[in-house]
């Protein structure tokens, strides 16, 4: 209102989205032809918009037809001022244009207002420019030293930078290599005649390490993982991914380390370069743009057969022409059902890795940027084709496809975003200064460890460390470290840990290296991100066979989540570091032909030399968070019927251990109930005079209330309606002498199987105002 015709810009909208698909993209042909005139694209059609920016959002496009979901027009009214600097702008941007504003070379060199002497690297410029940013313009050219000065703000520009004025005012500086300058005052020559770009390996060679700079890329390393988490949890459907954060990514290097992440999942983080590493090693030079590589497969790096790793190259046209990648970017997420014996792919029965789901060692599921729907369905699907003895358990495919699928889709998109930041960060700095960088903070890492493992040595007073645990089968996991004190170095050795077992908890060695990286992170007093150079002093044995190496046929759907926090026990009880956690992700799961559903359920940390350990809380190798009831409520046929800490379940010392939880679980309809736990027949130990925790039970309540049945550690049930779960798991040991006895040894056993039969209480106005009048 208020415009003449004549001064109003519609812009139109069609809100596009494939078919079957959930994420729809606003797309308007205006903008996209506007933004591209005067190019070979500046005539385009509504699909080809949506493809393109589909494509740069997800990674892949689809072969399905596209939908409009609505129409929108957006009206936007001109003033005389507006349209005048309106084509001024136009103007302007004809000109950048004109001047080549991607080249540093190109462009006014405006004179400085003054001079002044400024320091870079010990060293005084005298000539160093001074000007203000308002009297700068479009396609201005300064060359650094300089000092760009604002009101509020002021701009250095280093030596050997250039920094270019953009058409919209904005200041974009050229770093080092990218700007084309040499410090040296030479032009490049080599002493033939021509100029000789240095390589790739020669630049990184004459990068030197900053200690702030260290930190930046660090920072910039683990945002990169973060932008990735938070596209990976906005674009996902299930409850898993989007509502439980069971997921993580991260940033790998040409070789497969890890060099950084998000703080997401250790026993994810920790094992992911194995996957990396492996499908680099399987793959060999099969490695294009626009190829996307999902495996699960535990002898492929995998943990366990619901962690799904999504793995996607990042190529740079200056690294080695190209050909190969000079980066990783990965993202690991437990999906709720891949198939199996058991809806949720949990089964607390499985002996062999067939019956634990969809088994998957490597395939493309994006291969020049197309989505392969039909390939990944029929791995998916597959576990149900299975020819079985008729005395085996019965196979399904995925209970889940289409959330696999929208899952899988999110992956990827996760995993193009890290591309393009990335990209970004590659571009700001140059790929030398990127990758040296990359470099310098794993060395930093690895000489973190080594100090550390030195110190220990010598407060220790010894350079072996012993401890063994077991799990509730009486399965030991013995580990013995050797440091080297002159240089930092160990030998993890775990011989004398229990064979592989006939059942699902034994766990592939990518689960112990995840467990050990993460033990050793949590012992370096300083802040380093958790990488490859964490392990590089480490050498590592695990005997063929044993529980925590055992063969391709095995079951491991309980190692990724009951031994590694076992193996995360033993390596910190080793070193005295803390008392036992809970030592268990109280996994359960429920479900029937149609859904799957998954969580772990969170208890007591422990405690340590100088700290009380927290109640309520997930540990260690799991970092998720529990579904909210409202969600759980809605999207499933439960009822949350208690969620509250365990009293006095966390061990008894100077420092007290947590508490664990009770969790109650009504099914308002016949559902097949799964739990896997540990910690139900030895205690979670104290340390250092330390009282132990209580250990967790597991228990059904009938619908009458009238029977209360032990399921043990692992066990199903088939549930009918008004039966309930209830969880009680284990609380945290204790660390030092107190002056109780530990939590293990109070006779309170009896309160965590007294279950009243579920009453309703009147409450609100109403309730209130009867009582009033009864009592009158």
């Amino acid at each position: 209102q208020g415009f003449d015709e004549s001064d109003v810009d519609t812009i139109g909208y069609l809100n596009l989205r494939y078919l079957g698909t959930d994420t729809a993209i606003m797309t308007s042909v205006d903008e996209h032809n506007a933004s591209h005139r005067g190019s070979n694209d500046d005539n385009a059609d509504f699909e080809s918009v949506f493809v393109d920016n589909y494509r740069r959002e997800f990674g892949f496009t689809l072969d399905r037809p596209i939908l409009v979901d609505d129409i929108r027009v957006r009206g936007i009214g001109r003033t005389a001022h507006s349209k005048r600097m309106s084509d001024e702008q136009a103007q302007l941007r004809k000109r950048m244009l004109e001047l080549d504003a991607d080249n540093p070379k190109a462009g006014r060199e405006p004179k400085p207002e003054s001079t002044c002497a400024c320091y870079f690297d010990d060293r005084m410029y005298d000539d160093t420019s001074v000007m203000q940013l308002s009297s700068l313009q479009g396609g201005d050219r300064i060359v650094g030293p300089a000092l760009l000065l604002n009101n509020t703000s002021t701009i250095v520009v280093e030596p050997g930078s250039v920094a270019k004025i953009t058409a919209d005012g904005d200041v974009r500086i050229f770093l080092g290599v990218e700007a084309g300058l040499h410090d040296d005052g030479d032009d490049g020559d080599n002493g033939e005649g021509d100029n000789k770009k240095p390589s790739v390996s020669e630049a990184i060679a004459r990068v030197k390490m900053e200690p702030i700079q260290l930190s930046i890329f660090s920072h910039r390393f683990m945002s990169v993982a973060e932008q990735m988490g938070r596209t990976l949890q906005r674009t996902s459907i299930s409850t898993n991914i989007k509502e439980r954060l069971d997921f993580s990514c991260a940033l790998f290097g040409p070789d497969g380390g890890l060099v950084a992440n998000a703080p997401h999942l250790p026993v994810h983080l920790g094992a992911m370069q194995e996957a990396v590493k492996f499908q680099i090693k399987h793959l060999g030079d099969a490695w294009h743009r626009g190829d996307v590589i999902v495996s699960n497969h535990p002898c492929a790096g995998g943990s366990h057969l619901p962690d799904i790793t999504v793995i996607t190259p990042v190529f740079d046209d200056d690294y080695e022409g190209g050909k190969s990648p000079v980066f990783f970017v990965a993202s690991r997420g437990h999906h709720s059902d891949i198939g199996g014996i058991s809806p949720g792919s949990m089964p607390p029965f499985s002996k062999y890795l067939y019956q634990e789901g969809a088994a998957i060692m490597s395939f493309k599921l994006v291969e020049n940027g197309k989505f392969n729907e039909q390939g990944i369905t029929e791995l998916l699907m597959a576990p149900g084709k299975l020819k079985l003895k008729p005395t085996e358990p019965k196979c399904s495919g995925t209970r889940g496809l289409s959330d696999n699928l929208s899952d899988l889709k999110a992956q990827v998109a996760a995993n193009n975003r890290g591309i393009l930041l990335v990209g970004e960060l590659i571009q700001q700095y140059s790929l030398p200064v990127v990758i040296a960088y990359m470099y310098f903070i794993q060395s930093n890492a690895e000489s973190a460890v080594r100090a550390m493992l030195q110190d220990l040595a010598r407060r220790h007073n010894s350079t072996k460390l012993t401890a063994v645990e077991c799990m509730d089968d009486g399965t030991p996991i013995k580990l013995t470290v050797t440091i080297d004190e002159s240089d930092g170095s160990a030998h993890f050795d775990f011989a004398g840990t229990g064979p592989q077992v006939f059942g699902n908890w034994n766990a592939p060695p990518s689960v112990t290296y995840a467990a050990i990286i993460y033990s050793l992170r949590c012992l370096v007093q300083q802040e380093i991100p958790l990488n490859q150079g964490c392990l590089n002093p480490i050498r590592i044995d695990i005997p063929k066979g044993c529980l925590l190496n055992p063969s391709e046929d095995a079951g491991v759907v309980g190692g990724n989540v009951e031994t590694s926090q076992r193996v995360t026990d033993v390596v910190l009880k080793a070193f005295g570091a803390c008392a036992a956690s809970q030592g268990t992700m109280n996994n359960l799961t429920f479900g029937d032909d149609s859904f799957g559903y998954y969580e772990t359920i969170c208890g007591g940390a422990g405690a340590g030399p100088t700290w009380h350990g927290q109640s309520g809380v997930h540990t260690h190798m799991t970092n998720t968070r529990i579904t909210d009831p409202e969600i759980l409520e809605r999207r499933y046929p439960v009822l949350l019927r208690q969620f509250g800490l365990r009293p006095n379940s966390g061990g008894d010392g100077k420092f007290r251990g947590g508490d664990g939880v009770v969790r109650e679980i009504e099914f308002l309809r016949p559902l097949h109930v799964g739990i896997l736990s540990e910690r139900r027949s030895f205690a979670p130990f104290g340390l250092c005079g330390g009282g132990s925790a209580r250990r967790g039970l597991n228990v059904i309540v009938t619908a009458d209330g009238d029977r209360v049945i032990n399921l043990g550690a692992k066990n199903s049930y088939d549930a009918a309606a008004g039966d309930r779960i209830r969880v009680c798991t284990p609380g945290g040991g204790g660390y030092g002498c107190g002056d109780g006895a530990s939590a293990e040894d109070e006779e309170e056993e009896e309160e965590d199987v007294v279950v009243s039969k579920p009453t309703f209480h009147a409450g609100g106005s109403v309730a209130r105002f009867k009582q009033l009048q009864e009592s009158a």
